[in-house]
């Protein structure tokens, strides 16, 4: 009977944090009477290379290569001592148990150096005097980079930190150099890999094996993993499921990839999971599995039982990180820039707030599939009950929401219900840049805990974005960017250059659009990406509306999702990357905001025609706080007011003021009005706190102010205590 379960994650994913297939998945079927396990072999492996053993055992393979190796790595070699001295050192600080090394990590003497250290940045400017921990972290990150270039250059060119044998997974139409690969002698790296997954297996005796492939650089060893199991344990079943599947593997065909595993599922893994081990009990056949395909004989069959039946996030369960070696993960640091660590450095607990994507239609992206186009909200305290459990699960009170887009609305019911419970957490989420990210709700979003956004400008061009059907300006895009940088919350922004009939003009405007984001302070962090047209998206589906061409699609049984497009309109978009990436760097470290565009190139580029104030004119437009809607509700986050009546000063009206002391977290200010005024707006203010279940709307205290007064409600709108009161953070939302 398989109710043991083990859900292992291939290497790699990241080093800084666990991937969350396999808590979610865990959290689910243990709703479900089941026994699960979970392992991280990336981790895992990770710990192994950065030992003092696994350096032993390292060192003395890179010595005995045939190959012919760098200089870098012979520099690394001839440095072994250091290496070895260093390294339990370097972990330790790293994972967090030795925090008093920092100082002597950060010495020019004691880590010993390679190519990584050959062009850092000025550390004074980019950490301070008193920056220690983080000038250390920046520095054993680059320690660790070279000991991956000496892995990459000695052992096997196929290593990663976020990636294994990426290349055999890229655009595989067919399975065959895969399958040749994985006939192959094992390298180091897998002989450890398959050591830790024998221990794993020995311990939990499982009798289903999960894998998660979620990225192309993961499947090479994912599958390596089935190999094993089939060799070693073949009475074990193993199902495979993830993001690369999802995308790449959903008119699979080839039967030799069931040589390594007995069922592939698509999309959710719950529902099919659930078939499956069904299926095993022997409670149903092959005909009630979900989304999964098997072999048969000699042909692959694919079984949709439970079409269009999918779970609500309410019934996935809780993520369940219980088992996983939460002490073992690395922070690291590799870029001097406070927005672009947050991928890499702490362990940050995911949770997704929403399924899909609420707006779905950009035409780049692949909303053709499940994991886009079916947008489904988990309700705020069911969220919210999942955090504090996760929390007491982690000890961490750290949150990336992995939304693709994360809902306004949804993002705003989780900051009320946060503020409601006194939760304190820090978190960060995906976001689209767009008008229901107001001042208010960005302030809103602060308070309860968030401390950055992502979200894509793309191509930063009006024409582009509105052929990408992406339903935002540059101008909304700016505006949003600076109500959340004026909120205090850091944002990084997608990019993207080679969008069908894009001209070398658009795509230079487009850098000086970005620099001027970056000069107004409105990003803090970017990344270019070229396009590449996907088989689920709408260029790939109807090439002709974007007025460009898909070559033929290579014939093959495997993979397929990548196209390759022709745009007779455009540019040779490739010549860009280099300036373009060059540039953007430089901006995230402050660097050359004032250079010429045609600086950051080595090919002759088009001269800007982007306005310089084109992005300072554009977040200077409108009022200064939002529309005040009357539905919207009105929120007081600070503490309540002290009524304290008072006479004026030149005694002339004697009786008829007060004043509303406020004392917030950071100063106390005092809001002097008439009596009547000041105790209305006194016997008001406790309907604003966010503790309330209900916040009170701008429509009911008009309708209280009408009950009250003579004057109309717009005149107190346009009352100095009201704009007092909307510059000090009362909020609208």
């Amino acid at each position: 009977m398989p109710n043991k379960i083990l859900l292992i994650t291939p290497p790699f994913t990241q080093l800084n944090t666990p991937y969350p297939a396999s808590p979610y998945l865990k959290g689910f079927l243990k709703m479900h009477g089941y026994d699960v396990f979970q392992a991280d072999l990336g981790i895992e492996l990770i710990n192994k290379i950065f030992s003092g053993e696994g350096f032993q055992e390292l060192f003395s393979r890179a010595k005995d290569t045939q190959k012919v190796l760098s200089g870098n790595s012979h520099h690394i070699i001839s440095n072994e001592q250091y290496y070895l001295q260093t390294v339990g050192q370097v972990m330790d600080f790293l994972q967090y148990r030795d925090n008093t090394l920092a100082h002597i990590l950060c010495s020019d003497t004691f880590l010993p150096r390679a190519s990584r250290f050959d062009q850092l940045p000025d550390l004074d400017l980019s950490f301070g005097n008193i920056g220690v921990n983080d000038r250390a972290r920046f520095l054993a990150t680059r320690y660790v980079e070279d000991i991956g270039d000496l892995i990459k250059d000695a052992i096997t060119p196929d290593f990663g930190f976020s990636r294994y044998a990426e290349k055999l997974g890229m655009s595989a139409h067919s399975f065959a150099p895969i399958d040749d690969a994985l006939r192959q002698p094992d390298t180091l790296i897998e002989v450890w890999l398959l050591e830790l997954l024998q221990k794993s297996i020995e311990q939990h005796r499982p009798a289903v094996v999960g894998i998660t492939i979620p990225f192309p650089g993961n499947l090479y060893a994912g599958l390596k993993c089935g190999q094993f199991i089939k060799r070693a344990a073949p009475h074990i079943k193993i199902i495979a499921g993830g993001g690369f599947v999802n995308t790449e593997l959903r008119e699979l065909s080839e039967p030799a990839v069931f040589n390594y595993v007995d069922f592939i599922t698509l999309d959710d893994g719950e529902l099919p999971l659930l078939g499956i081990l069904s299926f095993l009990h022997g409670e149903a056949d092959t005909g009630a599995l979900s989304r999964t395909f098997i072999r048969t004989g000699d042909e692959v069959v694919y079984y949709n039982a439970d079409r269009g039946k999918d779970l609500s996030p309410s019934e996935t369960g809780c993520p369940d990180y219980s088992d996983l070696p939460l002490d073992r993960y690395l922070s690291l640091i590799e870029i001097a820039n406070p927005m672009h660590r947050l991928w890499s450095d702490g362990l940050w607990n995911k949770l997704a707030i929403a399924h899909g994507c609420y707006w779905h239609r950009c035409s780049f992206c692949d909303t053709t599939l499940d994991y886009i186009n079916r947008c489904a909200s988990t309700p705020a305290a069911v969220l919210v009950d999942r955090i504090e459990q996760v929390m007491v699960q982690t000890g961490q009170s750290g949150f990336h929401f992995v939304d693709e887009a994360a809902p306004p609305a949804a993002l705003k019911e989780l900051a009320l219900e946060l503020l409601r419970r006194k939760i304190s957490i820090s978190w960060w989420t995906n976001i689209r840049f767009e008008n229901a990210f107001t001042r208010d709700l960005c302030r809103l979003l602060a308070a309860s805990g968030c401390i950055a956004v992502t979200g894509g400008l793309e191509a930063a061009s009006d024409r582009l974005l509105k052929l990408m059907n992406k339903g935002v300006t540059v101008r909304q895009a700016a505006r949003a960017c600076r109500d959340f940088t004026d909120a205090g919350i850091m944002v990084h922004a997608y990019l993207m250059y080679g969008f069908p009939t894009q001209t070398g003009q658009e795509t230079i405007d487009a850098l000086e659009i970005v620099r001027q984001f970056f000069s107004e302070g409105l990003i803090q962090s970017a990344f270019w990406h070229l396009f590449t047209a996907t088989v689920h998206s709408d260029v790939g589906i109807d090439p002709g509306k974007y007025l460009c061409t898909i070559a033929a699609r290579p014939a093959g049984r495997f993979a397929k999702n990548d196209l390759v497009h022709e745009d007779p309109t455009g540019c040779d978009h490739r010549s860009f990357a280099q300036g373009l990436n060059k540039a953007v760097y430089n901006y995230m470290h402050g660097i050359g905001m004032d250079l010429a565009i045609k600086t950051w190139f080595d090919v002759r580029v088009p001269a800007v025609s982007v306005n310089k104030d084109f992005v300072e004119r554009a977040i200077k437009e409108g009022t200064a706080f939002d529309n005040e809607r009357l539905r919207s509700g009105v929120l007081w986050l600070e503490s309540l007011p002290r009524l304290v009546h008072c006479d004026p000063a030149n005694k002339r009206e004697p009786g008829k003021y007060s004043k509303l002391v406020f004392p917030t977290r950071t100063e106390s200010f005092t809001l002097t009005t008439r009596r009547e005024v000041g105790q209305w707006l006194y016997d008001t203010f406790p309907r604003f706190s966010a503790q309330n279940t209900a916040v009170m709307t701008l429509e009911e205290l008009k309708q209280e102010h009408e009950k009250r007064f003579a004057a109309p409600f717009r005149s107190f709108l346009r009352s100095k205590e009201w704009k007092t009161l909307r510059e000090k953070g009362l909020l609208l939302i």
